[in-house]
């Protein structure tokens, strides 16, 4: 649990917490190939050259081959038309060897991105974007969950005994964090409010928090006065900020110095959440592999 007001924060470490998560699955991929003759198999499609999505995708085949899985990739042409991206998809979708796919975001203007998210069967929907998924999670049922929420809410069973009736507050409405963050939290039966850019007196709304999820997208942000005292803070947002001598570093949506003299436990960045989402991405695909067979689903690993 917390610790209390006035002792600097606990140091989640998410770095650590990955690797651990990937041993598990490690494991559990072995037991399967052993016990039924089955690899995971994950599919990551690579439109375009741009060069941070390139470096994604390197670690995530290096991992994903790391575990045991088998990792499929598929490069295309920046000028790539849609309909061919959407025909490689669908031969992703009826190919038994390939249990998840995910296909790297931003995609090039001329393509749908949306169209495309929708085209991957949900049943192989790693990245957790699909709409019947989105609509899933957000009824209770049985979904793929994006990666980084649940890498999150990870982390946060990890510290705490339990997250039932506990204040959450989310700050950032993505689709791809925020939203699907506040359904995972109130799943586990917390009391969620989702603060944003228009939301009024963002730092009265911030202090109510015992958890604060902060996946806002500007550097340092949220203040150690916002923080209230003892909260877990789980820190999403990864800036480039330049640094006064010269050069840059990488910092969150909160001010780690002074946020960290007041929570209770805290992410640092990097080394937080970062490292968690590509082990829930094969998490997702071992746990869509099991569905696929009829298998029981691999335990801790899913929402």
């Amino acid at each position: 649990m917390s610790e209390g007001p006035g002792k600097k924060a606990r140091i989640i470490d998410g770095k650590a917490f990955a690797t651990d998560l990937r041993g598990r699955i490690s494991r559990q991929v072995g037991a399967l190939r052993a016990g039924h003759g089955i690899t995971p198999g994950l599919a990551v499609v690579l439109v375009g050259e741009d060069p941070a999505s390139q470096v994604y995708v390197r670690s995530k085949g290096k991992m994903t081959r790391e575990v045991g899985m088998r990792s499929f990739e598929h490069r295309l042409a920046a000028d790539t038309a849609e309909a061919e991206l959407l025909a490689l998809i669908a031969r992703l979708n009826d190919d038994p060897a390939v249990h998840g796919i995910l296909v790297q975001l931003p995609l090039p203007g001329h393509i749908d991105e949306a169209r495309v998210i929708n085209a991957i069967s949900p049943d192989k929907d790693v990245d957790g974007f699909h709409i019947l998924n989105v609509g899933r999670l957000a009824t209770g049922q049985k979904a793929l969950v994006p990666c980084t929420p649940l890498g999150c809410l990870m982390l946060l069973r990890d510290h705490h005994a339990s997250l039932s009736g506990l204040e959450a507050v989310v700050v950032g409405r993505s689709n791809i964090v925020g939203k699907p963050m506040a359904q995972l939290l109130l799943r586990d039966n917390c009391t969620v409010t989702i603060a944003h850019s228009r939301s009024r007196d963002l730092p009265a709304i911030v202090r109510r928090a015992d958890i604060l999820v902060a996946a806002v997208g500007r550097a340092e942000m949220v203040k150690g006065d916002w923080i209230k005292p003892g909260a877990t803070v789980i820190d999403v947002g990864i800036n480039r900020i330049e640094k006064p001598e010269g050069g840059s570093r990488l910092v969150g949506d909160v001010d780690f110095a002074s946020a960290s003299q007041v929570a209770g436990a805290i992410t640092p960045v990097p080394g937080g959440v970062g490292p968690m989402t590509i082990a829930c991405l094969l998490a997702n695909t071992l746990t869509a592999c099991c569905r696929a067979h009829g298998l029981p689903e691999p335990e801790g690993l899913t929402a």
